[in-house]
């Protein structure tokens, strides 16, 4: 069951990677369409997964699909959308959560109705071809030119370590959050029905938060006053679960909510930032999410053996809020007057040795 949710995780973050370089090759709709058509075959073939790993097969299908349409849509925003990056990429986060929250709410009423959770499941190629469908009709266009900053480079500049790093940190509250939260409260005496409540609850906070935040912040340049926001919304969240979560749930959900669904948002946009050229936007923006989609597999397996050895969830929540504090100390530095110099600065070579 874990491995259900930790392949798609790995491979977005392997297929955020490998984006900037099969869009040199093909055209940005191609690769949305063709990543479509792996998320509807991936669905359909849920129909017939009545082992364990069958199901993981679809899993890597699906997960391979939505990797392609994430490393590739930031930089179709950019391209298309040059005066308007803010709020069409908010757009784009809140879909992108929003779907995933109707998804989980979706499956187990569908599988209700169905009498089957292969059938109840499968159901879900059918948005996976109406988007086909859509996307489909959209005018032609050719492959992105190669970045003047290969990836190579990119790499070896600090600025896009940091922005893994702040990606990473927030993705890793996110996943401790969907994991744990329902189980939490749980063991705090609510029900199976009430715990889920939260859950969605949080993922609509996320979700509004991910569309509004960035329209707020569109008129501004200087990001990092809103990024701080959605920390102290993250910090106050975290703090609520450790030491007071039976205050008030719902206030805690939505604070959990908004914050991390507010600065992924804002994060992406940061990343779109840093460089006017839509290709090597694109491909920043891509080995943010690579790099910061891969570490947070982990801190709801470390919150998980932080429980065993404790005995409860508060040692994991104030994990999470050391983390939140790293992240505002990184983000203190993303100011935009030094974006040109943090993506022009060249490394320093390392002294000869004998």
């Amino acid at each position: 069951m874990a491995l259900l949710t930790l392949l798609p995780m790995l491979l977005m973050g392997i297929g955020a990677f490998a984006g900037p370089l099969l869009q040199r090759g093909i055209a940005p709709r191609r690769l949305v369409v063709l990543a479509l058509a792996l998320l509807a075959l991936g669905s359909f073939l849920r129909l017939f997964a009545a082992s364990g790993t069958l199901l993981l097969g679809t899993a890597i299908l699906c997960g391979l699909g939505v990797a392609v349409v994430q490393a590739v849509l930031p930089g179709i925003i950019k391209r298309d959308f040059p005066q308007r990056v803010a709020i069409v990429t908010g757009l784009y986060s809140a879909m992108l959560m929003g779907g995933g929250a109707l998804g989980a709410q979706a499956a187990p009423l569908l599988a209700e109705a169905t009498g089957s959770w292969c059938a109840g499941l499968a159901l879900f190629a059918a948005p996976a071809m109406a988007a086909l469908a859509l996307a489909a009709r959209l005018p032609r266009d050719e492959a992105l030119p190669a970045a003047s900053a290969s990836m190579g480079v990119l790499l070896r500049r600090p600025r896009t370590w940091l922005l893994m790093a702040c990606f990473g940190l927030i993705n890793g509250g996110y996943a401790s959050s969907v994991a744990w939260l329902a189980p939490y409260y749980q063991d705090q005496g609510r029900g199976i029905a009430a715990s889920g409540t939260l859950l969605a609850v949080l993922a609509v906070a996320q979700a509004a938060a991910a569309l509004l935040l960035p329209i707020a912040a569109r008129g501004r340049t200087d990001r990092r006053g809103w990024l701080a926001l959605t920390l102290a919304m993250q910090a106050a969240g975290f703090a609520g679960l450790a030491f007071a979560p039976q205050a008030a749930p719902l206030v805690i959900a939505i604070l959990l909510g908004a914050g991390l669904g507010g600065c992924f948002a804002l994060m992406m946009i940061v990343a779109l930032d840093h460089l006017a050229d839509a290709a090597e936007a694109g491909a920043l923006s891509a080995l943010m999410q690579g790099g910061g989609l891969l570490p947070p597999a982990l801190p709801p397996w470390i919150v998980a053996a932080l429980h065993d050895r404790t005995g409860g969830f508060v040692a994991g929540w104030l994990l999470h809020l050391g983390c939140i504090a790293i992240a505002a100390m990184l983000i203190a530095r993303l100011a935009p007057g030094g974006y040109a110099r943090a993506m022009t600065a060249t490394p320093r070579p390392r002294p000869a040795t004998l």
